[in-house]
């Protein structure tokens, strides 16, 4: 009987021996996963971390590009307007020796056409408002006047200032005086 005892015990302890295996097992198998759990939380931190700087230098960078290029897009337009600047400085020197109007028209005319020349090349161009019907979208009404004919009602009289256009956009608005 003694021995059924014994035995019995010695299943106990290692029934209860099993157990605690078991149980340390598991406990490992359950670090082992919080340590993985870990791990990956820690990597995909990281990498939520390096796209987040790479995010922020790519959108400080694309604004410094912006900045220097509308810092410098007005640099290639300015430089060709500085011919007309010489131009107009030899033309103010020679009008103080020169006393015959027409060669100062001629040198006016000159560099009008310089000026225009270089606007047509960008793109600028004037309006031709007079005698068309007036529109809001292009031109701006200083006042209203008579018209000498009722044909001429809703339609531009006359330009006081002329509008432009920037590659069939307005750039400035036609003011205008419009029939009524």
């Amino acid at each position: 009987m003694m021995e059924n005892k014994d035995m019995g015990e010695e299943i106990e302890n290692q029934e209860s021996k099993d157990n605690n295996d078991a149980q340390q097992k598991e406990e490992k198998q359950q670090m082992s996963r919080e340590e993985e759990m870990e791990l990956k939380f820690s990597e995909l931190n990281d990498k939520y971390l390096r796209l987040y700087s790479d995010f922020e230098n790519y959108r400080k960078r694309t604004a410094k590009e912006k900045i220097e290029l509308i810092n410098s897009s007005n640099r290639d337009l300015l430089s060709t307007f500085l011919p007309v600047v010489d131009d107009f400085e030899r033309a103010i020197d020679l009008n103080e020796n020169t006393e015959d109007p027409t060669a100062l028209k001629e040198g006016f005319l000159l560099i009008f056409n310089k000026i225009n020349n270089i606007l047509e090349m960008e793109g600028v161009k004037p309006m031709n408002a007079l005698g068309k019907p007036f529109d809001v979208e292009y031109h701006e009404a200083i006042t209203n006047i008579p018209a000498p004919k009722k044909s001429m009602k809703g339609k531009i009289m006359d330009v006081t200032e002329k509008g432009y256009f920037l590659k069939e956009k307005v750039l400035r608005y036609a003011k205008v005086i419009v029939g009524s």
